[in-house]
């Protein structure tokens, strides 16, 4: 029997917003760099991995391996993981507080190297947890960048009460864009609690928020770190559907994806249409 592809449905109803859609669909639309997800995985096993990418990777341009898991799978699993992520033209990396393990061990080469053997095509420089000065982070990047690696670099400390300073963040983003990073995350955990722009409730402070974006102006290389929903919706409704989400729970790829095109009714403004509407049969 033939299938019944997504052109089934038509563009006003995959894309209100009109904003997320551009010529070959979403698979197109991820190398625009426009409005990019990165998702964070926990622990999916092979099949649940495998159902993420069947439903939700047009919609996904990183996934990050969180924390330290990585080490921590089946040899043969991370490798299919990886491999599955990569033919899905997907960004895929372990999680920056690996590298910041392997910077206290004294492995850095061996972290390296091991990243490159098993696949990945992507790094996370961040020091979260411990303390990176400019110097080495400057040279993990631009090493990450020798071995043919996407650096993604992240601003914030994960101790909690940690809140964002927006000049100290733009010093940090501009070096780091110079030594060759696509992308700056700011950080906010996976709990989105109490970290970075969020309060302990997850709620953002608006002050905070309003001074980064003041201070930064272009934020098209930023990508925001929002694990939960307000957070999303918030983002969304002050940059637009394009802003960069991160932390981005698998489970919520498509609810993230309708919030952008306006098909959720946290962001359904998102589709307003400016002429009259009119009904025809």
């Amino acid at each position: 029997m033939k299938s019944i592809s997504q052109a089934a449905w038509p563009a006003a109803l995959q894309d209100p917003s009109g904003q997320r859609e551009t010529p070959g669909g979403p698979e197109a639309q991820r190398k625009t760099g426009r409005g990019q997800t990165m998702v964070i995985d926990k622990g999916l096993g092979r099949h649940a991995f495998a159902d993420l990418m069947e439903t939700a990777a047009g919609y996904i341009d990183c996934v990050k391996f969180g924390f330290g898991t990585a080490p921590l799978y089946p040899t043969d699993l991370l490798l299919a993981k990886i491999e599955l992520a990569k033919r899905c033209g997907l960004t895929v990396m372990p999680g920056g507080t690996l590298l910041e393990t392997a910077v206290q061990q004294n492995v850095v080469p061996v972290f390296f190297s091991t990243v490159c053997r098993l696949g990945f095509n992507g790094i996370e420089v961040s020091d979260g947890t411990i303390e990176l000065d400019r110097k080495l982070r400057t040279e993990l990047i631009q090493e990450g960048i020798r071995n043919g690696l996407k650096v993604v670099t992240e601003y914030g400390k994960k101790l909690t009460g940690s809140l964002v300073d927006a000049n100290e963040l733009l010093l940090t983003a501009e070096v780091d864009w110079w030594a060759g990073a696509d992308m700056v995350t700011i950080e906010a955990r996976e709990s989105g609690v109490g970290v970075g722009l969020f309060d302990r409730n997850g709620d953002c402070a608006q002050s905070v928020l309003e001074s980064v974006s003041a201070t930064l102006g272009d934020i098209s290389r930023i990508m925001w770190e929002t694990p939960l929903k307000q957070q999303q919706v918030l983002l969304l409704k002050t940059f637009g559907a394009d802003a960069n989400l991160g932390n981005i729970q698998p489970s919520e790829v498509l609810s993230l994806e309708t919030m952008r095109r306006g098909l959720r009714s946290d962001t359904f403004h998102f589709g307003e249409r400016v002429e009259p509407f009119v009904y025809m049969i």
